[in-house]
């Protein structure tokens, strides 16, 4: 018998046996037990999610011999026709390779006999959105007003692609993508019942290079079986997926947090020599400084995983600031962009590490705690030679803060300062220019975002907001319901500290949600202007009497989106 690789073997044939996409397995139960089905569902998602298994149960429970169920006993003829492919009634059409409009005219000629041998006729389309449009046009009627004996599931991995009219006759199902640890238990359940021996973090590694498709992962399981000769070991599946070991990337960021140049190079050479996707180098960073992250930002946070590495990373946590973090997160992602910019991968990658070290704080070596490094300053760099040491020697200044904070002894900034910042000479305060206020008091708001320096998502929530009221301390923002998700941490504490800044006191912000304020934001006002400046020009052009001679001589008409206001 010919072996069946393991993504067909294990398809699932029951409702009960689909991993995921519960919320669609618990709607299309009650249909069928209730007898309350449509005559059109539409099932999205991306590859390997579920689409068309989840179309085959359907119709297999519709037309199991023993009666109509959501628990078909798949062993009738009808059940084992159907898991062969070879039911009658049951059309699968791939709309990719049958686009035209003469294809979906034969599908709707033969719907309106009844079926030969189930109590229905299922139409499977896969990759609907491929039909063309006089194909889609065919098919409407059709699909709103099937025979009672017709039924259409259609399945698709672009419903954007797909006309309303067709969308609007179908209930809409959207599959999830699959969880490593959904697809890692899938794949652990395989192995036994196959009698494959197996390591655990093989298992792991295969379900995260799925990247959320079940039948990707089987995939990969079949391939790094056969790579490691009818078993499953870590270092093959490395091998196969051209990806590191987790302690290689933990290595990287051991000499980052270091300060060691030397050590980061090593580090590189030692991952280059597993000729590697450096891309996938690159998200294996980002995801373990994610994970970093959490254990920092989320008390009681540890991980789950139980990896053999977890210590490191909670090593790691510990000695990186929050902020270096990021900013290494920031570059990680970037630099995985970017490497199709590269004059090669490896060059890519090793620039996107040694942009990590080159915006590393001066921090005396990285090796204390963040708690302590916030609380000394870095001892002076000694000279690299004698020739050096007869001058002095160079060092690296830290950048002047973008924003210095002003805050009274009472309310200490609960932040501690960057060691740097300690380091630095004192600095004569910055001259702040009044900033207007209204009949009762309230700083003047555009004024105010502008010399707080609020850009970015700050900006977008300060134009969004409208000043309330003032009470004690505390800014009263409003906002309407759609921008309420806006004002989150640590956004509003960082709004808070520069807005402080401005005003020379410290003060709270607290938003509250208020439909009253359309119109009366910075950003409605903005909006607004932006309106009355393209209307002005535009009557400006049509009453321009060269454009109207051009009208009369030779019919001229102006296009309603040439015309822009001008910009000084």
């Amino acid at each position: 018998m010919s072996y069946q690789v393991l993504a067909r073997k294990w398809r699932p044939r029951k409702f009960a046996e689909l991993v995921g996409q519960e919320h669609v397995v618990r709607a299309l139960t009650n249909a069928l037990d209730t007898g309350r089905m449509h005559h059109a569902y539409l099932f999205t998602g991306t590859r390997g999610v579920g689409k068309t298994t989840i179309a085959r149960i359907f119709a297999k429970s519709l037309n199991c011999e023993r009666g109509e169920s959501a628990d078909p006993c798949g062993e009738c003829a009808v059940c084992t026709a159907v898991d062969a492919g070879r039911f009658v009634d049951l059309l699968e059409i791939d709309a990719a390779s049958n686009t035209g409009v003469d294809d979906v005219r034969e599908v709707i000629e033969n719907a309106q006999y009844a079926p030969a041998r189930g109590r229905f006729k299922v139409y499977l389309i896969d990759e609907v959105h491929m039909l063309s449009k006089p194909a889609f046009n065919a098919l409407l009627k059709t699909l709103e007003e099937p025979p009672p004996h017709v039924k259409f599931l259609l399945a698709t991995t672009d419903p954007q692609k797909l006309p309303v009219t067709v969308l609007s006759r179908c209930l809409k199902f959207n599959l999830k993508r699959l969880l490593p640890d959904q697809i890692s238990g899938q794949m652990r359940h395989i192995l036994g019942a196959e009698n494959i021996a197996y390591e655990e973090p093989a298992i792991g590694e295969l379900a995260r290079g799925a990247d959320g498709s079940m039948r990707d992962g089987l995939s990969l399981l079949d391939q790094a079986i056969a790579y490691g000769g009818g078993a499953l070991h870590l270092d093959d599946v490395h091998a196969m997926l051209g990806s590191v070991a987790r302690g290689q990337v933990l290595g990287v960021l051991d000499a980052l947090a270091a300060g060691d140049g030397q050590q980061l190079m090593a580090e590189c050479t030692r991952i280059a020599s597993f000729s590697p996707d450096f891309g996938g180098v690159l998200d294996d960073l980002a995801s373990v400084l994610h994970r970093i992250q959490l254990i920092q930002l989320v008390p009681g946070y540890r991980p789950e995983d139980g990896d053999a590495d977890d210590s490191t990373i909670i090593a790691l946590a510990e000695r990186l600031a929050p902020e270096d973090v990021q900013l290494y997160y920031q570059i990680a992602t970037a630099g995985r962009r970017d490497l199709a910019l590269a004059p090669d991968a490896r060059t890519g990658f090793e620039m996107a590490l040694l942009r990590m070290l080159a915006f590393r704080p001066l921090d005396g070596g990285g090796e204390a705690p963040r708690s302590e490094r916030a609380a000394s300053a870095p001892p002076p760099r000694t000279a690299p030679s004698s020739t050096a040491a007869a001058s002095p020697a160079p060092t690296r200044a830290a950048p002047p803060p973008m924003v210095e904070r002003s805050v009274p002894a009472s309310r200490p900034d609960p932040v501690p300062p960057r060691a740097e910042s300690l380091a630095a000479p004192a600095a004569e305060p910055p001259v702040r220019a009044a900033i207007p206020r209204d009949a009762s008091g309230l700083p003047h708001w555009e004024t105010l975002i502008e010399q707080a320096g609020l850009r970015g998502p700050l900006g977008q929530l300060a134009q969004n907001a409208a000043l309330r009221e003032r009470d004690g301390q505390t800014l009263v923002m409003a906002l309407q319901a759609a921008h309420m998700h806006l004002a989150v941490e640590p956004m509003v504490s960082q709004m808070e500290d520069r807005i402080s800044q401005a005003l020379g006191e410290r003060i709270r912000l607290r938003f509250v949600g208020d439909q009253q304020i359309a119109g009366h934001t910075p950003a409605a006002r903005a909006a607004n202007a932006r309106e009355a400046a393209q209307s002005a020009a535009e009557q400006s052009i049509e009453g321009d009497p060269l454009v109207q001679s051009l009208k009369r001589e030779f019919g001229a008409r102006v296009l309603p989106q040439s015309v822009k206001p001008f910009e000084s």
